[in-house]
């Protein structure tokens, strides 16, 4: 069951996330550098992860799924409002997740965060990133880790939806034409809301990368489309026994 956007904003308006915010940017930023005249869809809650790169990309568009709700994104913007300072932009659409309002082959980069752990249909979704994604595109999912913390707690939004493995997500990417190419890790102290252990949190990031990576709080996968998987047996027409010529009484049967 997706959260909220309400509850999801809240908890990256509160110290603790924008700790995580700042952490799991620092990977992101660490596979893709720069996203220059990219075009961009965050799918889930992803628009914390999206601000870095709204100015730098391309386009950019945050797609929340209709079970969670949506909110207008980017919340403020002093230099695109009209003469009575009413905001005049918005990034942000509601759509669900198996029907993406995105055309084909259009995207070059995805991040989808709170949303595989959720939705019942993974592989409808995952589907219709491979559509959404232009040949060598790449998304980027992030999930929360079975063996880490934070998906034993509640207080965070990692905390909710079905945790993963890394070989979990590749496998279920594999099967959905999606070939994994990197993965990372994050948040590898427990969800402390003490300002002490928050300060905790953000300078022993890099030890826990090094040490305990295992105990990660969440997965950081990306992937790219496969060009060459597209006519599988699932993807395939069923072919006509007998064809149906224009005029036909069979061409009014659909």
């Amino acid at each position: 069951m997706f959260q909220d956007v309400v509850d999801l904003n809240t908890f990256y308006s509160s110290p603790l996330g924008k700790i995580t915010t700042r952490l799991i940017r620092n990977q992101i930023r660490s596979l893709w550098p720069s996203v220059k005249g990219m075009d961009i869809m965050g799918l889930g809650y992803a628009v914390p992860y999206l601000e870095p790169f709204r100015d730098e990309a391309n386009h950019i568009a945050a797609i929340m799924p209709t079970l969670q709700g949506v909110m207008r994104w980017p919340r403020f913007r002093e230099n695109i409002k009209d003469e009575y300072g009413r905001y005049q932009g918005n990034l942000a659409a509601l759509a669900r997740e198996t029907d993406l309002p995105i055309k084909e082959a259009s995207m070059d980069r995805v991040i989808m965060v709170h949303c595989l752990e959720h939705t019942d249909h993974s592989k409808q979704l995952l589907r219709e990133i491979w559509r959404s994604l232009a040949p060598g595109g790449k998304i980027l999912i992030i999930v929360p880790s079975r063996l880490g913390p934070w998906c034993r707690s509640e207080a965070t939004p990692f905390g909710h939806g079905i945790p993963f493995s890394t070989e979990q997500i590749k496998k279920i990417l594999i099967n959905n034409m999606l070939t994994p190419t990197r993965w990372t890790s994050a948040l590898f102290l427990p969800p402390f809301k003490s300002r002490t252990m928050l300060m905790a949190l953000a300078t022993l990031e890099s030890t826990g990368q090094r040490w305990w990576s295992q105990f990660a709080g969440v997965l950081i996968i990306e992937a790219e489309k496969q060009i060459y998987a597209a006519n599988t047996k699932q993807s395939q027409k069923q072919v006509v026994a007998q064809p149906a010529m224009v005029g036909s009484p069979m061409s009014h049967h659909e």
